[in-house]
């Protein structure tokens, strides 16, 4: 059952995804839960939906903490509805067993016996991207549950995302590598990973259906186009002709227009590309996703021209094409809040745009917004503890930091960036000892990072360590007070861009 989107629907349920989105943003949970809910019932397939929904559901499972007690309770009470799903699934009714497992997941979101069972009914109904995208978000709160990893890549495979089953297999043997059942996975996984070439993955990466690359010969030749590296002339035509073929027979589907575009600035048609979009913006007036694409052509415009005047040697004209390029960003970003103040993903850029700007007072605000999405809560969070170790409200920032460390369960860079810039604080405040609980954190698991291995040695070098180990004080220097990152206020790695 191909996914639809929320352009593809009925207004009536467009309507109520919008209002769901908006009271999922302003934190008005059991509202969104509510209207996305009847989304999802009336169109199964808006995947979008049920993403939010699930994010609702979680945050707002997240924000009650229930005792053991409470749990236990709310066991007992689901336990006909669970029930029910056990027995739809057996007699193959899997729609019936979608609606019923739906009501279990909302909930308790993050219970792994309702979200597999949830899983394996949408995979059932025909519906096995939604079934990947419950067990993809539920993930980071089992990250290492053999069953969930099992049934994830099961779906991976089934869906033709190969290489994400692969690395679901790799880690279930590494959890069990005694078991000859998981070795087995790990080796189909492996070949036909192997077997399938690099223009499925890329396709299948990039969010779209598996029916989509496996339809019918014309559509894979279509797709091989699509995927070169290195497009032809003749290449770029076909894919051309296709689109424009596509909006004759659906005039009114925005998504071929967006493809058109897309195509028209690949060969750095932007002027044809800005037309295109145009006519969508007609059909979709005040589209926010169509609105960010047409500033997307006039970002990719700048950037050729950047790079045209480079290569010419013409160093002092691309210094000013690009100084250009980012008042362009600054006051097309400013532009497009005034006009969608309620997008908390353009608060959050406009925001970096601020920050990467030393205005920190004004990247504040928007960070605050920002951080009420649940895309970009853990980013906004960080950055709103630089502005305010900017403005030198160090009390302030490690507050943001804690905040944000609490609600990111694995290490991920987002983690180590986190840990690292609390330890950091710490640090300048003189309390050495807690910044080293931070930096070790980060040792453990990635010594690579920025120059964390240069922070622990410091901290074993430094006369109260040696003393600890027995040595003295000429085994090692001091710790360097001046560190470099205490002035950035940015990782390495990491320059805010629109």
């Amino acid at each position: 059952m191909p996914e639809l989107t929320v352009e593809q629907v009925p207004q009536s349920v467009r309507s109520m995804f919008n209002k769901g989105f908006s009271a999922l943003e302003r934190g008005n949970l059991d509202y969104a839960i509510d209207l996305l809910s009847s989304c999802v019932a009336a169109e199964p397939r808006l995947l979008q939906a049920r993403k939010f929904l699930r994010a609702a559901e979680v945050r707002r499972a997240k924000s009650r903490p229930a005792g053991v007690l409470t749990v236990a309770l709310t066991k007992v009470a689901l336990l006909p509805s669970y029930l029910a799903v056990v027995f739809a699934l057996r007699a193959r009714k899997y729609d019936r067993a979608v609606s019923k497992a739906e009501g279990l997941l909302r909930q308790a979101p993050l219970d792994l016996q309702y979200v597999l069972a949830f899983a394996r009914a949408a995979a059932g109904a025909d519906l096995p991207e939604a079934a990947i995208q419950t067990l993809e978000i539920v993930r980071d709160h089992y990250p290492e549950d053999l069953g969930l990893l099992t049934a994830l890549g099961a779906l991976y495979q089934k869906t033709g995302r190969n290489r994400d089953a692969r690395k679901c297999f790799e880690q279930l043997c590494e959890l069990r590598p005694d078991d000859p059942a998981a070795l087995k996975k790990l080796k189909d996984a492996m070949a036909l990973d192997s077997m399938v070439s690099d223009r499925w993955e890329e396709t299948a990466e990039r969010g779209g259906s598996y029916r989509e690359l496996i339809r019918d010969q014309e559509e894979a030749a279509l797709l091989e186009k699509q995927s070169k590296a290195v497009q032809t002339e003749e290449d770029a035509d076909v894919l051309i002709a296709e689109a424009r073929t596509r909006i004759e027979a659906e005039p009114d589907n925005v998504n071929y227009y967006r493809a058109l575009a897309r195509l028209h600035a690949q060969r750095g048609q932007f002027e044809e590309a800005r037309d295109v979009l145009r006519r969508a913006l007609e059909l979709s007036p005040g589209d926010p996703e169509l609105d960010r694409a047409l500033t997307t052509v006039h970002v990719q415009e700048f950037d050729a021209e950047v790079r045209r005047l480079e290569k010419a040697g013409d160093a002092a004209a691309a210094a000013a094409k690009k100084e250009e390029r980012g008042n362009f960003v600054f006051e097309n970003l400013q532009d497009r809040v005034r006009r969608y103040p309620n997008d908390l993903r353009l608060r959050y850029e406009l925001g970096l745009e601020l920050f990467r700007r030393e205005q920190w007072n004004q990247a504040i605000q928007q960070f605050q917004l920002a951080q009420r999405s649940p895309r970009n809560r853990t980013r906004a969070l960080y950055y709103l503890a630089m502005c305010f170790r900017k403005k030198n409200q160090l009390d302030l920032a490690l507050e943001q930091l804690k905040t944000a460390a609490s609600e990111v369960p694995g290490m991920d860079d987002t983690k180590k960036d986190i840990l690292y810039e609390s330890g950091a604080i710490l640090e300048a405040l003189g309390r050495t000892d807690e910044a080293g609980e931070y930096y070790k954190e980060i040792y453990q698991v990635d010594i690579g990072y920025g120059d964390i291995a240069e922070k622990i040695e410091k901290i074993y070098e430094s006369p109260a360590e040696a003393d600890s180990a027995g040595a003295t004080e000429e085994d090692g220097a001091l710790p360097d007070e001046n560190d470099e990152r205490l002035d950035d206020g940015l990782d390495a790695d990491e320059t805010p861009k629109a």
